[in-house]
């Protein structure tokens, strides 16, 4: 249960790169910024928000601006992948039944072993470039000292439920989970872990448990949280690590309403009983209607007074709506910061300020917050 207190975490600012009770934990950013590059990104985030934030990430500026579209792309190239011809194509319905597109379900062909087969994630290069940008930056004295660089991975479930055949899926998921931390391992052999900060993006498997997909394996609960678990465990202790649940918005509307709180909630409560290290931080969307009753299952979260929860409730230039939302989760939750919904890489360039004028407003609406935590 949630419950306030006063003061800091048991672990120091130097400890875990974040101290609750700083204004650096008013804002988070999920990822994507739509600027020319990841540099731009570094510097416009740090110059202007660097003392509201823990972390920056570099915006995933270029093919990555459209998330794990670029993974379907790889995937689709790839030798050891065909299209799943007794599937039928899966449909991306927004929450309002507008169907986007149909997705071909592919599969690993089968004669290619799970055990062998490599994909190539494109995580590793992308963040070794930006954060040789972030470090150039920081010894300029645009980026501030305590800012950590994030990297943004999308779990092996986001291709595994949106773009691969039911049959067979677990054979896939072996093979892109081995790959993906390859590349984790890369970046943590080549960013100083005091630097580092690793986001987990939670979006596939949130539309599961909101029975999104026509088909769920009955015990699809128990292998997502495994999955977290996991990946959690391939992060050094030493290396901040946050999750960031989603409902998708690829047509700048999300792919499924929620009610509440509630699944986010027990998603978040899977991941604290199954992470066995330090979760410093966790994302969750909030609909912009949202009122008070949407967060109050929030109040049975189970999350660590090491967590920091950031509550993705930010309009673009709704100043009043944005104090309601923070008004309606302050009488359920004592303590967090804000953030917006999703990555916005797909909105036009020209919103930028806008969306950092806002972002802008609310760490200043939500530092009386700051300081009161929860056990």
């Amino acid at each position: 249960m949630l419950s306030c207190r006063v003061g800091t975490d048991s672990f120091g600012a130097d400890a875990y790169g974040g101290d609750m009770s700083s204004r650096h934990n008013a804002l988070h950013f999920v990822g994507s910024v739509p600027l020319e590059s990841g540099e731009a990104v570094l510097r416009r985030l740090g110059g202007d928000l660097g003392e509201y934030l823990q972390r920056i990430p570099d915006g995933e500026t270029g093919e990555r601006t459209k998330w794990i579209r670029v993974q379907q792309a790889m995937l689709m190239r790839h030798p050891a992948i065909e299209i799943d011809s007794t599937q039928a194509p899966l449909p991306v319905k927004q929450s309002d039944g507008t169907v986007l597109r149909h997705i071909d379900l592919v599969r690993l062909k089968l004669s290619a072993d799970p055990g062998t087969v490599t994909f190539d994630t494109g995580y590793e290069r992308p963040a070794l470039d930006s954060y040789a940008a972030f470090v150039r930056l920081r010894k300029e004295g645009v980026i501030p000292r305590h800012l950590r660089f994030q990297v943004t991975l999308a779990t092996p479930m986001a291709t595994g439920f949106m773009y691969v055949s039911p049959v067979g899926r677990d054979r896939y998921l072996r093979a892109y989970e081995r790959s993906l931390l390859l590349d984790l391992d890369a970046i943590l052999a080549g960013i100083p872990h005091r630097d580092l900060s690793i986001q987990f993006d939670v979006c596939q498997e949130v539309l599961m448990f909101e029975n999104y997909f026509p088909v769920a394996e009955p015990d699809y609960k128990a292998r997502v949280f495994g999955q977290l678990g996991r990946l959690a465990r391939a992060v050094p202790a030493d290396v901040d690590l946050g999750f960031h649940l989603c409902y998708g918005s690829p047509g700048d509307q999300p792919l499924v309403r929620l009610r509440d709180a509630g699944v986010l909630t027990e998603i978040m409560n899977g991941i604290a009983a199954g992470v066995l290290r330090r979760v410093d931080f966790i994302h969750v969307p909030v609909p912009k209607e949202a009122g008070t009753a949407f967060f109050e299952p929030l109040r049975d979260w189970q999350g660590s007074s090491e967590t920091r929860l950031y509550l993705g409730l930010l309009q673009e230039g709704d100043v009043s709506g944005n104090r309601t939302r923070i008004t309606a989760a302050r009488s359920v939750v004592p303590d967090f910061g804000v953030a917006a919904e999703c990555g916005f890489g797909r909105r036009d360039p020209s919103h930028v300020s806008a969306i950092l004028a806002t972002h802008e407003q609310a760490a200043r609406d939500v530092e009386p917050l700051v300081g009161v935590g929860r056990q």
